[in-house]
């Protein structure tokens, strides 16, 4: 696409600092702290109307990058721009609002002590969204657009069930009129039978607001309908970045593979059936040198041990950081082989 992303960061980094025991600095034998790296030169961008989504596990630095997005937290380096401007580093209240937020839990997210009509009429007066006499009718509107009734505005968030509190926080971060959405893994706190019903909200919310919407999930199943694009997050770095059709048929990073394979399949048929994702990710504290995934890649070689590899083009608008990329189909079938010797034998 040739037009201006509408959200853009570009080597963002965060890092924090963390005082470790006097034991362990006399361990070490210096006084230095522990440094743990959330994100790592993160490149990504958002298009106008999209939804991309933001894929990897617990600890990747998915939630950190969304913090850093929606303005909460700062990053350590790096920069973030809005339609093509530098976002400032510490945002005014029109800044704000152009970037909203829905998170995982949306009881904890909610005021319990305020009803639902209160908390609209309290944002929609703050940013003047519209006239005091219109309060209400516009509030009517937002619980319309997410599927409520007019009667949820006298009720309070302990009076509906997760699905419905989570319609009402979308509800809260529209309010405002914002460009963008950061959705944080909003469906993983809600029960398997509503969150096909959230997914599609999002996805008419896209369609009839024209809204961008970066959805931020572990799962790759939960975004594989819903998505236009994919970026895949792994220990801080951004490692696969494809639409997503093509990232399903054809992965070029060897964690994508396996997050693809770990999903339910009614069929035994998957992408490398032979692959299996082993262990946890390395600890943020002591990354490992070349690429990052390599401890946990059964097709790492020499060089993987000993090269960093960065985001490269491996086919139109497809990216891996992977320097074996285009070996993966031959190695998949290598091990395969392999394995099936091994247990025949």
């Amino acid at each position: 696409m040739s037009e201006t992303p509408v959200l853009r960061v570009a080597d963002i980094t965060k890092t924090y600092h963390v005082n470790s025991s006097v034991l362990a600095r006399l361990s070490r034998g210096d006084g230095r702290k522990s440094s743990l790296s959330a994100l790592d030169g993160v490149d990504l961008q958002l298009n106008k109307g999209e939804i991309l989504a933001l894929v990897g596990e617990s600890g990747s630095g998915k939630s950190t990058l969304a913090k850093i997005l929606v303005g909460s937290t700062t990053p350590t380096s790096g920069e973030v721009d809005y339609h093509g401007a530098p976002m400032p580093l510490h945002r005014d209240k029109d800044a704000s609002r152009r970037i909203q937020m829905v998170f995982q839990d949306p009881y904890s997210s909610l005021n319990p002590r305020i009803s639902v009509g209160s908390m609209l009429k309290e944002l929609l007066l703050l940013h003047k969204i519209v006239p005091r006499s219109e309060v209400r009718a516009e509030s009517v509107r937002l619980l319309n657009l997410v599927g409520l009734e007019e009667d949820a505005l006298q009720a309070y968030p302990s009076q509906f069930s997760g699905g419905q509190r989570q319609r009402i926080a979308i509800a809260r971060a529209l309010a405002v009129r914002p460009d963008i959405l950061i959705a944080d893994e909003p469906v993983s706190a809600l029960d398997v039978s509503v969150q096909a019903t959230i997914l599609e909200l999002f996805a008419s919310l896209q369609r009839e607001l024209g809204l961008s919407i970066l959805f931020v999930a572990h799962n790759l199943a939960v975004v594989q309908h819903l998505s236009q694009r994919v970026a895949v997050m792994y220990l801080g770095r951004i490692v696969e970045v494809a639409e997503t059709a093509e990232l399903f048929r054809n992965p070029r990073h060897p964690y994508t593979r396996a997050l693809i394979d770990s999903i339910p399949r009614m069929s035994a048929e998957s992408i490398n059936e032979e692959f299996v994702l082993e262990g946890e990710p390395p600890s943020p504290f002591d990354i490992p040198p070349g690429c990052r995934f390599n401890p946990r890649c059964p097709y790492a070689s020499d060089a993987c041990r000993t090269t960093d590899p960065a985001l490269a083009t491996v086919a139109p608008q497809h990216e891996s950081a992977c320097i074996r990329a285009s070996e993966l189909d031959v190695l998949a079938i290598t091990l395969t082989q392999r394995t099936a010797g091994e247990s025949a034998a």
